[in-house]
């Protein structure tokens, strides 16, 4: 009987992550099974991935939905615990720092069953965060710590962590996006969300921005600077969209705000794009290797390989105009870095890694 690897998914960040390593298990003599806890449930959120990055339906899908971080990890725990142990999977992996990858490494771990942690030893050192704290449970229940930088191989090495469990792989939602790249059309973006002129895209949904009544008043004073400065498209995510709406955020003429788009179509978006301001994690790696400069409104990132090598900074809500202003008299990059082993690779190396940790291709 064949190993099984079972992969827990539950957020958009994790579906490009997940898709590489999916596929290049197929060369090995493994069964796969796909959770989807259903964290992200809207089309433009979830599924519509799927389709895009050609991963396989679902398996399982929980459906759990929103909800408060207590309420819905203790909802994916009650769910994945009598699959678990119905399924007994040889190794449970798990993508990224969402609510869906830790309630796994804690079902899996308190049932004695390997995790896998992809995109393991990332840290912001921002214990207001609750993806740090995700990041740090699952790596310390994790048996496979399957790293995307050097910088986070240093600190799970700081952390005490067997040097044997940690493998550098690079990253897979690189892999996803040199593999769909020519399918990026900014042209297709320009027309189908009616754009004339330069843009630039923000994408700002991180609490430290959106849930205090003064952290929004003074994002929308910083937006609406930059708007005054060229049209902004801003792919509106759910969480915080009403408080946003109530402190004015649209009452500029050259903000543009639309649905969430499918993978495809936002990164169409941000490929024509001047500059993208984001506190998104993963738009930060897209744009290094796109070669668009990348705004980050936070006051650190988990990801700062993507400043070394990339095109990423660092800014505040009270910088972010003047940064912007360089962006747009610097105009567009000639020439980046891009981190190593983000490769279009790194799927096989993590399946690699995989068959050996469930018992088989040792």
């Amino acid at each position: 009987m064949p190993a099984l690897i079972l992969h827990v998914t539950g957020a958009r960040p994790n579906f490009p992550k997940a898709a590489p390593v999916i596929a290049a298990l197929r060369d090995h003599s493994v069964e796969q099974l796909l959770v989807h806890t259903g964290q992200h449930y809207d089309e433009r959120m979830s599924e519509v991935f799927f389709r895009q990055l050609e991963i396989p339906e679902p398996d399982v899908n929980l459906g759990v939905g929103s909800g408060s971080h207590g309420a819905q990890t203790a909802a994916i725990m009650a769910g994945l615990e009598p699959l678990f142990a119905e399924r007994r999977p040889d190794v449970v992996v798990v993508y990224g720092d969402v609510n869906s990858t830790v309630a796994a490494a804690l079902v899996a771990a308190k049932m004695g069953i390997p995790v896998a942690h992809v995109e393991a030893g990332l840290r912001s050192f921002d214990m207001t965060m609750p993806e740090e704290i995700n990041r740090l449970v699952t790596d310390r229940l994790s048996d496979v710590l399957l790293t995307t930088s050097v910088d986070a191989v240093a600190h799970l090495a700081r952390e005490g962590v067997a040097p044997g469990s940690i493998h550098f792989v690079g990253n897979p939602m690189i892999d996803t996006l040199l593999r769909h790249r020519d399918k990026f059309d900014a042209a297709a973006a320009r027309r189908d969300l009616g754009l004339e002129g330069d843009y630039l895209v923000a994408t700002l949904h991180r609490p430290g921005n959106v849930d205090r009544p003064e952290d929004v008043a003074e994002l929308v004073e910083a937006v609406h600077r930059v708007a005054d400065q060229a049209q902004l498209v801003i792919p509106l995510h759910p969480r915080g969209r009403a408080r946003l709406e109530s402190a004015g955020f649209l009452d500029h003429p050259a903000i543009r705000v639309v649905e969430p788009l499918g993978y495809v179509e936002f990164l169409g978006l941000v490929r024509g794009s001047l500059a993208v301001i984001t506190d998104s994690g993963g738009v930060q790696e897209e744009t290094t290797v796109l070669g668009v400069p990348c705004l980050t409104l936070r006051p650190n990132t988990e990801r700062p390989v993507t400043i070394t090598d990339g095109t990423n900074r660092l800014v505040g809500r009270d910088t972010l105009p003047d940064a912007v202003a360089q962006v747009l008299a610097t105009g567009p990059l000639q020439d980046w870095p891009v981190p190593p082993l983000w490769d279009g690779a790194s799927g096989p190396r993590i399946a690699r890694i995989l068959a050996a940790a469930s018992g088989v291709d040792r």
